[in-house]
């Protein structure tokens, strides 16, 4: 008899139970109320951990696809726009040291490769290179500078004339995915804290005994009950991974900083400056700046590391309380098992440089939602798939975090210089590196995967921002010049005519708060 799959319970709260729940029932809409449910448990006592304020251009799909309107989130959610991330100090530890990572690849991507141009000088008719590598090849990097939004009151909601993310309040948004989910997509919410889990003779997960709902009867379960992982890490017995031989940060104190001015700019990207043993995120959201310093205990102790980021802010730190977070970072050995599958903080968690919890949940649910299988007869099939596929998501999502301390020039202290140690740089990173000093990333097979997290123009901007350089051979990019000037002046235009015609980033959010912006 086939056992089919009906009924999807997701377990825990916060941006990545609601978000799953939001992608499952959306995608099985057709099907809710049928031969179908979406109940999400969560403890009336469990408060909102938050994770992350920075998120990836993919929640603009996210959002959209679950019916979600992006003047409700901006006016819910304390929103605003994110075009990328400054690094700052990363490189030298100079005050004029900072690069961009944008989210707009290099002009005329798919077709050409800008970076050996840009390396050789040839991307200009005097062979001068006085453009940083952002700068000559998008005009996202300038935006920021400008403080001006990737987007006008004429576009249409989740349509901009620059790609761009968000930064959001995730005390705020999760709520809001609530609201969504039981009000529009047909999602049971369930107040009640878990006593127990029942499994049956094969180790599968039946149901779990709660104290204020008593048994709840589920077919596939998702883990969101944060690092614990009450079922797939405690009941199923799946192990963690550490990498805190590779990433060395393992505690953060966060400050929510008010503005001096309500008026005052709202910064249009993260800003990740490095200290002496970790670095500071500041996130501007329209109502407040949400700042934290992510750090090695190993190398700093809690005082000075909170000294140096109220020496950050400055005055204005005064008074303000600091919020202590403790990272592990890694992920578990397994993220599906038997009828479980683990999301979010249950999954794993790494340091937030560049943000990639909230996508994470995103893809994780998405994969969930488009290969929901039909019975539990394939369901170690389809585990196995999705297992293959997250390990590999994170992995290299670890090798992009480390690439940034990698190419550092900075030793001035201890957690610098241990990050140089070959033995925590992982080997397909000292590879890659390797091979990147005769011939720059793009569209190679280091990146043939249509899964890649970062794509190859992410670590063009991170490699030529720090100062990377790769051999390249002026004579070998001579059929490709005109190309690549063409491309370069095409650039240069269409970053004028940005900032000439964008709105101040401030103005278009309360725009968007006042009169809200057109559907699609």
């Amino acid at each position: 008899m086939v056992q089919a799959v009906r009924n999807v319970v997701i377990v825990g709260g916060g941006t990545a139970g609601w978000l799953t729940a939001a992608i499952i029932a959306a995608r099985h809409k057709a099907r809710i109320g049928h031969d179908f449910s979406v109940t999400l448990v969560e403890s009336p006592n469990v408060p909102i951990i938050g994770v992350g304020e920075g998120t990836w251009p993919t929640l603009r799909s996210t959002l959209k696809s679950v019916g979600i309107s992006e003047t409700d989130f901006f006016r819910e959610c304390d929103a605003a726009f994110k075009q990328g991330a400054l690094f700052a100090r990363w490189t030298t530890g100079a005050d004029d040291d900072a690069y961009y990572h944008p989210l707009v690849l290099p002009q005329g991507f798919g077709q050409l490769n800008l970076a050996p141009h840009w390396l050789a000088g040839t991307i200009n008719e005097d062979g001068a290179n006085g453009e940083t590598f952002c700068d000559a090849v998008c005009p996202q990097g300038r935006i920021c500078d400008e403080n001006l939004a990737p987007k006008t009151m004429t576009n249409a909601e989740y349509e901009g004339q620059a790609n761009y993310a968000y930064h959001l309040d995730a005390g705020k948004f999760a709520p809001f995915m609530q609201r969504h989910c039981t009000q529009k997509l047909g999602v049971r919410h369930v107040l009640a804290d878990m006593r127990r889990v029942i499994q049956d003779e094969r180790g599968d997960i039946r149901a779990i005994e709660t104290e204020q709902a008593g048994v709840i009867e589920g077919d596939l379960w998702i883990d969101c009950t944060g690092m614990r992982s009450l079922l797939l890490g405690e009941t199923l017995g799946v192990g963690f991974r550490d990498c805190n031989d590779v990433l060395f940060c393992d505690t953060a104190l966060a400050m929510q900083v008010p503005y001096p001015d309500p008026q005052a700019p709202v910064a249009t990207h993260t800003i990740s400056t490095a200290q002496s043993a970790g670095w500071i995120w500041d996130i501007g959201l329209p109502t407040r700046r949400g700042v934290g310093h992510v750090y090695s205990s190993r190398h700093i102790a809690r005082e000075d590391a909170e000294a140096e980021l109220r020496a950050y802010v400055g005055p204005a730190s005064e008074g303000l309380s600091v919020r202590k977070i403790d990272i592990r970072s890694g992920h578990r050995e397994q993220f599906w098992k038997n009828n479980c599958v683990a999301v979010g903080l249950a999954a794993g968690f790494l340091e937030p440089l560049e943000a990639s919890a909230i996508v994470l949940i995103e893809l994780s649910a998405r994969m969930i939602a488009d290969q929901m299988p039909p019975a539990r007869e394939v369901m170690d099939i389809v585990a196995r798939r999705y297992n293959e596929k997250t390990h590999y998501r994170w992995g290299r999502i670890i090798d992009f975090l480390k690439l940034h301390y990698v190419l550092s020039k900075r030793r001035d202290t201890a957690f610098w210089r241990d990050n140089m140690d070959p033995a925590s740089i992982p080997e397909r990173l000292q590879e890659l590196l390797a091979l990147w000093q005769f011939q720059p990333p793009w569209l190679h097979e280091e990146f043939d995967r249509v899964d890649e997290v970062f794509p190859s123009a992410s670590y063009q901007y991170v490699l030529y921002g720090m100062g990377f350089r790769t051999h390249v051979s002026a004579r070998a990019l001579e059929p490709e010049v005109r190309d690549a000037r063409r491309a370069r002046q095409e650039n240069a235009e269409m970053t004028a005519r940005m900032l000439n015609g964008l709105p101040r980033h401030r103005d278009l959010i309360d725009r968007i708060v006042k009169f809200g912006l057109q559907p699609v």
